[in-house]
C-alpha cells in the first residue's frame, strides 16, 4: 500500500513525473502552437485523495482550458494514475501555485478570488501599458455643445453614467476629422475612472493592430486576448484603420463579442457610419450598428463662435469678438484646426506682449488663411447645388422665381457665405447681379429651414461636406 498512500495526497516526485508525461502527451496532440498559447501556464496543484488541482493565472484562461481541454486532462490523468478521478482546474497566481507544488500541502494555499477588485498586480500592469493614457483636457466639462454634436454629447453623458446600459452599447461615433469625437471618447474614460472602480482601456485601431502583431510575434497572444477581455470599458478610436486588417478585424470581433456577452461597455469611433465603413467584414460591421449610432455633423458657425469664446476665456488672452467671428468664417471644417489657429494667436500676444488684433490674426495666420481662401469657390458652390437639385446652372444667376430654383440658389448663396471669404455684395453679384440684401435673406431663410427640417438640414450638410472634402 505504500504507493497508494503516496499518490493521494501532496505533490510528491511521482505526481511531477506523472504531470510531466501529461503535459508531453498533451502537447503532441495539440501542437506546439496551440500549446504555447493555452496550455504553457498551467501549474501543478497538489492531489487530495481522487481529485488533482491544475492552477492556472486568470478566469479567462482557466474557463477556456476547462472547456475546451477539461475532459482530455482528465483522461490522460486517469491514464496516469488510476486513482485520480477529477481534474480541478483553479486560478490563482503563479507564483502561489509554484510554491503550492513545491512542498507537501497539508492545507492548500487560498485561491484567488475571481472579483474584478482581485486583479493580480501583473495583470493590472499590462492592461495599463496596453492602452494610451486618458487626456485630462478632455472633459464633459471643457466639450462645447452645440446642434451639431449635442446628440452624440448626449449619448456619451449616457454611458459614462451607466455604462452597458441597454441599447446604447456599443455606442459608436463618428463624423469628420476635429470634430471632437477624441474629445468625448476620453471624457467618457475620465468620468468612469475617476471613482475608481472602473477599468477603462483606450486606444486607437492602429495601437490596437499592432499590439495585436506584437502579441503574435513574442507568442503572448493569450495574455493580449486576457488584458483586453479583462476591462469594463473598451474604447477604440478611428476604427477605420482596420479596413483591409482582416486578422485583426477577427480579433477585434472576437474581443467584442467576448465583452458585450460578458455585460461590458464597448465605445468606437470612425469617420462614418457602420453602415458606410465598406471594407470591414459584413458581421463586425453588423455589431457595431446594433448598439447607439451617433454622428458629430459638421459645425455651424454659431457653434465656432461658442467654441472660441470659451477657449479665448479659458486662456485669460482678450481676443476681440470680430477676431473670433472672423476666424469663425475662414475655418469651417475642422475643431482642431479652429483651436490650433486660436492657440498661435493667443501664444504670439503672450510672447510679444500685443493685443490681439484683426490686423495681427491676418498676418500671424497667414498660411492657414491663405489654404482656406482656395478651398472652394462661389462657381463650384453653383455647380454641386445645381447637381444637387437637378436644375441647370445657369438658373444659378437668372431671374426665375420658382420655388423648384429658388431654394437651391439660396442654399448656394448661404454655402457661399459660410465656405468663402467673399463680401455679401461680391455674392450677390456671382448670382446675377443681385443686391447684398437678397444674399442675407437667403442666408437667413436657410438657417431657419434647417432648424425646422432634418432632412433639409441633411441635404445642405451633405453638400457643405462635399464641397469640403
Amino acid at each position: 500500500m505504500p504507493e497508494t498512500v503516496a499518490c493521494m495526497t501532496g505533490t510528491s516526485p511521482d505526481i511531477a513525473a506523472q504531470w510531466a508525461r501529461v503535459r508531453e502527451r498533451l502537447k503532441a496532440e495539440v501542437g506546439d502552437v496551440e500549446y504555447r498559447t493555452w496550455l504553457k501556464q498551467i501549474v501543478l496543484g497538489p492531489l487530495e485523495e481522487d481529485e488533482i488541482s491544475l492552477f492556472l493565472p486568470t478566469r479567462f484562461l482557466r474557463d477556456w482550458v476547462r472547456g475546451q481541454y477539461g475532459d482530455r486532462l482528465q483522461e490522460l490523468w486517469r491514464l496516469e494514475n488510476r486513482f485520480v478521478q477529477r481534474v480541478e482546474l483553479q486560478v490563482q497566481r503563479v507564483s502561489d501555485a509554484a510554491a503550492a507544488s513545491a512542498v507537501a500541502v497539508e492545507t492548500p494555499a487560498p485561491v484567488e478570488p475571481e472579483s474584478p477588485a482581485a486583479t493580480p498586480a501583473s495583470l493590472s500592469e499590462a492592461r495599463h501599458d496596453l492602452a494610451a493614457p486618458l487626456d485630462t483636457r478632455f472633459t464633459f466639462d471643457s466639450f462645447v455643445v452645440g446642434k451639431p454634436n449635442e446628440f452624440a454629447y448626449a449619448c456619451a453623458r449616457r454611458v459614462a453614467e451607466k455604462p452597458s446600459s441597454p441599447g446604447f452599447n456599443p455606442l459608436f461615433l463618428y463624423g469628420g476629422v476635429g470634430l471632437g469625437k477624441t474629445h468625448l471618447m476620453h471624457a467618457i474614460g475620465s468620468e468612469l475612472t475617476s471613482g475608481g472602480r472602473v477599468s477603462v482601456a483606450y486606444m486607437s485601431a492602429e495601437k490596437f493592430m499592432y499590439r495585436f502583431i506584437a502579441a503574435i510575434r513574442s507568442q503572448s497572444t493569450m495574455e493580449f486576448k486576457e488584458q483586453l477581455r479583462s476591462v469594463d470599458v473598451l474604447m477604440i478610436d478611428d476604427l477605420q484603420f482596420l479596413i483591409g486588417k482582416d486578422n485583426t478585424q477577427e480579433e477585434f470581433f472576437h474581443t467584442f463579442n467576448a465583452l458585450v456577452d460578458a455585460g461590458r461597455q464597448i465605445v468606437v469611433s470612425a469617420d462614418k457610419s457602420p453602415s458606410d465603413l465598406s471594407g470591414l467584414e459584413d458581421r463586425l460591421r453588423t455589431r457595431l450598428g446594433c448598439g447607439m449610432v451617433a454622428d458629430i455633423h459638421a459645425t455651424t458657425f454659431e457653434l465656432r463662435i461658442s467654441i472660441l469664446e470659451a477657449k479665448a476665456q479659458a486662456s485669460g488672452v482678450s481676443v476681440p469678438s470680430k477676431v473670433l467671428e472672423f476666424l469663425a468664417h475662414k475655418i469651417t471644417s475642422n475643431v482642431r484646426e479652429l483651436e490650433g489657429a486660436l492657440n498661435r494667436l493667443i501664444a504670439h500676444a503672450n510672447l510679444f506682449g500685443r493685443p490681439v488684433t484683426l490686423e495681427s490674426t491676418q498676418d500671424v495666420l497667414h498660411d492657414i488663411l491663405k489654404a482656406h481662401d482656395r478651398r472652394v469657390t462661389i462657381e463650384e458652390i453653383q455647380r454641386k447645388v445645381s447637381e444637387h437639385w437637378n436644375i441647370r446652372l445657369t438658373d444659378m444667376s437668372s431671374a426665375r422665381r420658382a420655388r423648384a430654383v429658388a431654394r437651391p440658389r439660396q442654399v448656394a448663396m448661404y454655402l457661399a457665405k459660410q465656405l468663402t471669404s467673399r463680401s455679401l455684395p461680391e455674392i450677390g453679384r456671382k448670382f446675377g447681379n443681385r443686391d447684398h440684401t437678397t444674399v442675407m435673406h437667403a442666408v437667413s431663410r436657410v438657417t431657419e429651414l434647417m432648424e425646422r427640417d432634418a432632412a433639409f438640414a441633411e441635404d445642405v450638410e451633405l453638400l457643405r461636406r462635399m464641397l469640403e472634402g
